[in-house]
């Protein structure tokens, strides 16, 4: 397996498991999202996006492939520096740039303030869950920025061809 197609792997996995894993921990596991959770979320998808071009395009355009991994490389940087950002906020390293409210997660009734009131207020600044002491935002920062750097290094080695 060539350096490129290991990047390709991991663009497409690392976000797919990440987001997973977020959904999982949200519809299974009772832990609502707050408002910089779904921020981390949105470069997961783009990359997972992106990925998938890059797998599509391996065996026709190496070049085009190339660029795609690399983008789904940058977009899992970027969720974890937002994932970095979100744990300093938790560990109360700095302020979080958000009041930290979510939407109504109502069954869409037509009772919209009862809605209103169902809905769990979740603030950034408290994680919900945490492991050894490091929050779901903190391990997306680790997970992210590693595999980000790892997609990036592996899809730009020298002589990388794709596969």
């Amino acid at each position: 397996m060539t350096s490129l197609s290991k990047a390709r792997l991991i663009a497409v996995l690392l976000p797919l498991l990440l987001l997973g894993g977020a959904l999982g921990s949200q519809y299974f596991g009772g832990l609502f999202p707050c408002e910089m959770c779904y921020w981390q979320r949105w470069p997961h998808e783009a990359a997972i996006v992106f990925g998938f071009f890059a797998v599509a395009l391996a065996l026709r355009h190496e070049t085009s492939s190339r660029a795609f991994t690399i983008l789904a490389g940058i977009a899992i940087l970027v969720s974890g520096a937002i994932g970095l950002f979100h744990a300093g906020v938790e560990y109360g390293w700095w302020e979080g740039l958000t009041t930290c409210s979510t939407t109504s997660v109502g069954g869409g009734s037509d009772d919209i303030l009862a809605d209103i009131m169902a809905t769990p207020l979740v603030r950034c600044d408290q994680p919900q869950w945490s492991l050894f002491g490091i929050s779901l935002a903190g391990f997306n920062a680790i997970f992210s920025i590693l595999g980000g750097l790892a997609v990036l290094a592996l899809a730009t080695r020298r002589g990388a061809r794709a596969a």
